[in-house]
């Protein structure tokens, strides 16, 4: 059979879908046809009907599959919909959103199956039963329609990592995807998360799984790793096959957890691969000797979600229990091992204050990571702090339907005072970071922040484009005086630190 997967990710950085790859993968193995369209303006692909349609004629696929983020769920429907007018095609729906909210996506009318939680073998065994001509209203993981009723399986046991076949790239275009991220290549050696943030999805499957299978958490399995072996078989692949790769980022939720795991992955990775890289580590679970291993074998970047820097907001809204201290002390531990750090952190939580919102800022400033990205919390359907939001009143349903990503403003309704507030913190993070961050240049942006908070909404609405050329401005000046500072750097919501932004430069001229 031909099965083509389409991913919308429509004004939205470019991604790699795990996902698909897998589930490409998988089929590929078993003797299928697979294409991929990922609708994506920085790939050259935006949403242009006329064209899916020339690639689902050209491609002649006999189910289609679309992988669904919330966020751009509102294109997932624009797509099944004309496909539905047009080809008389199965539409399987699948991804993060599926899973989070099936009863939605049914309820749609434009699919005939929904696929929760992991689905390499319920897509295969699907495909085999509508090539076959056999009975498909009963395989784990699979939302059925079937003679006008939905038929809700339960999932079937997470699946054992060593018995997949490798992911799919070529279903990608990938040297295309890997130039487009200027040769950072996103892999991963995990999947699952040990903890229960209320904003992430981890607890969502955790849960569903407990349900169906009627087991306790600790006998789920969910959290597993990729044999060691296997994940340089698939680094050294990537190397072999496509060219111009800068940096690996592994996305594992935390790459750190098992430390004798780490060890083993460090001491081959330096010796077989050293090309730079980037993991996800977690400020509980960080010790010198994780943050020694990773500088030795040539770890560029070590990532922690800190995402307030309110004690009261990452317990109560959070669910990250974690105190200011403890993030003081990983950041330390990071630089004293030479490691570049970065922050993530967000704004925009339901019951969150202004005063919440500045102790983010003033975190940064004491910790100083090499670089932070920020964004506006999205209330991600069904998660716990989705619940708190929908509890609490905040959540604006019809922002939240427009929106199709989480870096250009709130669909939370704090009144519109604090509205205006963030707005305006959203443009210039880094200047409030500056300010507090206790630098030569602090009074200079202290300055600054005070002539972008007095502007009413009418100034603003006219003047808020300008702000990242301002602040380049702003950094150039501060350049020249040799003062250390943040500044907006490689996307409009990160924030980096000028001694490693000029680093970087420098090195890329003497390469050059």
């Amino acid at each position: 059979m031909r099965i083509l997967f389409i991913y919308p990710s429509i004004n939205a950085q470019v991604g790699f879908n795990y996902g698909v790859a897998f589930l490409a993968g998988m089929l590929k193995s078993r003797g299928h046809e697979t294409a991929l369209i990922t609708i994506n303006e920085k790939l050259g692909y935006p949403l242009d009907r006329r064209r899916v349609e020339k690639d689902i004629e050209s491609f002649a696929p006999h189910l289609i599959g679309i992988s669904m983020v919330t966020n751009q769920y509102k294109y997932c429907l624009e797509i099944a919909s004309h496909i539905k007018k047009e080809y008389s095609l199965p539409i399987i729906g699948g991804g993060i959103h599926a899973t989070a909210d099936p009863e939605g996506v049914m309820e749609s009318g434009l699919f005939d199956f929904v696929c929760l939680g992991e689905g390499e073998h319920a897509l295969a065994e699907l495909v085999e039963r509508l090539e076959t001509g056999k009975d498909c209203a009963h395989i784990p993981n699979l939302w059925v329609r079937k003679n006008g009723t939905v038929i809700k399986n339960p999932v079937a046991p997470f699946v054992d990592l060593s018995t997949l076949p490798p992911k799919d790239y070529e279903v990608f275009g990938f040297q295309q995807m890997i130039d487009a991220k200027q040769g950072w290549v996103g892999v991963m050696a995990s999947r699952g998360c040990p903890y229960r943030c209320s904003y992430c999805f981890n607890h969502q499957m955790v849960n569903l799984y407990k349900k169906d299978l009627r087991h306790e958490k600790g006998r789920l399995h969910y959290l597993r790793r990729h044999p060691v072996d296997e994940v340089i078989r698939e680094l050294r692949y990537l190397l072999g096959t496509y060219e111009n790769i800068t940096t690996f980022i592994f996305d594992d939720d935390i790459f750190t957890l098992d430390k004798a795991y780490l060890v083993e992955f460090c001491r081959r990775y330096r010796k077989e691969i050293m090309v730079p890289y980037v993991v996800n580590a977690h400020i509980r679970n960080f010790d010198p000797g994780k943050a020694r291993v990773l500088k030795e074998s040539g770890c560029k970047v070590v990532k922690f979600g800190l995402e307030s820097g309110s004690e009261r907001i990452r317990e109560k809204i959070l669910n990250r229990r974690m105190s200011n201290d403890d993030i003081i002390r990983g950041f330390e531990i990071a630089h004293q091992a030479g490691l570049h750090t970065s922050a993530f952190v967000m704004f925009g939580f339901p019951h969150e204050t202004r005063e919440d919102i500045l102790m983010t800022t003033e975190l940064l400033g004491v910790i100083k990571p090499g670089r932070f990205r920020w964004s506006i919390f999205f209330p991600y359907i069904n998660t716990d702090a989705y619940h708190i939001a929908r509890e609490g009143n905040f959540l604006n349903d019809r922002k939240m339907a427009s929106l199709d990503n989480f870096f250009e403003e709130s669909c939370l309704d704090f009144g519109p005072e604090m509205n205006l507030w963030m707005e305006k913190l959203q443009k210039v993070f880094p200047w409030y970071v500056n300010k507090y961050a206790q630098i030569a240049v602090s009074k200079q942006y202290a300055r600054l922040v005070e002539e972008v908070e007095a502007l009413s909404a009418e100034q603003w609405s006219d003047v808020k484009d300008d702000f990242p050329r301002r602040d380049q401005e702003v950094s150039q000046y501060c350049i020249g005086a040799g003062e250390l500072h943040y500044a907006i750097k490689f996307n409009p919501f990160m924030g980096v630190r000028s001694d490693y932004f000029l680093d970087e430069e420098a090195e890329k001229t003497r390469d050059g």
